[in-house]
């Protein structure tokens, strides 16, 4: 066994040896391109390897292990293919550089690796994404075409079909990368192949969905205008004939701490700059709603406007979203209400010292704050109560209730926490209402899920909300 496993090493190491002659091209971690091409000029004798970058400049590597050794570079003839598992070497700065050579010189963004459709975002509308297009791939397999998430969406449908089993695409990446938009190609594919004419139209009601989703659990980030601060899982409902009848959607983890903080360069969720945008429509006028720089709530990243995006026309889209899912006008009023309210309570003014202005342990808010009076107005609550239980706690014990005030700080956290609060059970709301809209009361044959999970993000200084991430 030892002379073996002797034999067995001495046949690696002449494999090794055959491929770090003279002439073979390899890839050399570099600081600024992260990987940079270089040919080998001395092979490799066992201990180092002589090599000649793009530059010209000559390195001689020590390599301790076999492991130390520099990933080859593909074939030219192989670069540029549209699934990376054709390629000779799969390794890191060989999926780089051929999805490089794909978006950059052949200016398509999708590239295959295996059954993993592989999606690089142009941050720009590309003219692929047609009803053509849709019906190019109806009845292809995958591979027949060049790559898209037309003929994942394809592939998921099919296998539906003939397998008749339920199926699911994972769309998952950093955060910017085009997740929920490839998410909503898939469920447009959906709609359009499993669309008919018999059903109440539940394919466009589950569209639909998509703007009111985007409004309320969207938001800028430095990374992206439009991305999405929640987790959201669909299954896409189907009946024997596998056309649509329904759908349901699961969201997790919302960032609620957006509601009330966001950093520098960055908005709030959309939704409260499309009313703002719109303030002046004569049915929002109670709202007493203004500039968005004017609330603590929207003001905050010095960042109110994304290029390209027109918030009062987004609000119209928006509303018409809401009214083809069944939201009533009553309910869509309420809805502005308790958003509004929301941008009022970051507004109120928690004030250290008390009634008596020397008592650093409490403090007080002022029943005639005018954006108390709003947001009591808008929510139907009582200023004074709420004007004491913003700035006073109740502890409850076995015995007696004690009521204790709160210093500022405690206050304005309380206050940010309840409108963290509100948000969030409206958001939830929203969504259950949404869900009893797309239902369908027919059995459910087969379904389709499409998960649109949270992008990854890593900053220099990451919060509760990257962890759980």
């Amino acid at each position: 066994l030892p002379e073996a496993r002797l034999f067995s090493l001495k046949g690696e190491d002449m494999s090794t040896q055959e491929l770090y002659t003279k002439g073979a091209r390899v890839w050399l971690p570099d600081a600024a391109a992260v990987w940079k091409a270089a040919e080998i000029v001395k092979g490799f004798d066992g201990k180092t390897l002589e090599v000649e970058d793009e530059d010209k400049q000559r390195v001689v590597l020590t390599i301790d292990a076999p492991e130390k050794l520099p990933p080859l570079r593909n074939p030219e003839i192989l670069i540029g293919g549209n699934d990376l598992t054709s390629l000779s070497y799969l390794h890191e700065p060989a999926v780089l550089h051929n999805l490089q050579v794909r978006f950059c010189n052949n200016n398509v963004i999708y590239t295959y690796c295996g059954i993993v459709l592989v999606a690089i975002n142009p941050y720009e509308e590309l003219p692929i994404y047609g009803n053509d297009t849709i019906f190019a791939y109806r009845g292809q397999a995958m591979g027949d075409l060049d790559p898209h998430i037309f003929a994942v969406s394809e592939e998921a449908y099919t296998k539906m079909e003939r397998e008749n089993m339920n199926q699911s695409i994972i769309v998952s990446g950093e955060s910017g990368a085009g997740k929920t938009v490839s998410a909503k190609y898939a469920m447009r594919y959906f709609a359009t192949v499993g669309g008919s004419s018999t059903e109440t139209h539940i394919e466009k009601k589950v569209l639909a969905s998509n703007p009111i989703m985007e409004a309320i659990g969207n938001a800028k980030t430095t990374r992206n205008d439009n991305s999405s601060r929640f987790g959201k899982y669909i299954e896409i409902d189907f009946n024997s004939r596998f056309n649509i009848i329904g759908a349901n959607m699961r969201t997790y983890l919302l960032e609620k701490s957006r509601v009330v903080f966001q950093a520098s360069e960055e908005r709030n969720y959309h939704i409260f700059y499309q009313l703002c945008a719109s303030a002046d429509l004569d049915e929002l006028q109670d709202l007493q709603l203004g500039d968005q720089t004017t609330f603590h709530y929207t003001n905050q990243g010095d960042s109110p406007h994304i290029a390209g995006v027109d918030d009062a026309h987004s609000f119209q889209t928006t509303r018409n979203a809401f009214t083809l899912l069944g939201f009533t006008e009553n309910q869509q009023q309420m809805i502005f209400r308790i958003l509004a309210a929301i941008l009022h309570l970051g507004n109120v003014e928690v004030v250290q010292g008390g009634e008596r202005g020397d008592d650093t342990e409490c403090c007080m808010v002022q029943p005639q704050n005018p954006h108390l009076v709003t947001m009591c107005a808008l929510l139907g609550i009582d200023k004074e109560q709420i004007s004491v239980w913003l700035c006073n706690r109740r502890i409850e014990s076995m015995r007696e209730v004690i009521t204790k005030p709160m210093t500022a700080d405690q206050a304005t956290f309380a206050r940010d926490a309840l409108a963290k609060h509100i948000y969030a059970r409206l958001f939830d709301w929203i969504v259950s209402r949404i869900n009893k809209a797309l239902s369908f009361k027919d059995k459910v044959n087969r379904f389709i899920g499409v998960l649109d999970i949270y992008g990854f993000e890593t900053f220099e200084t990451n919060s509760f909300e990257q962890f759980c991430i």
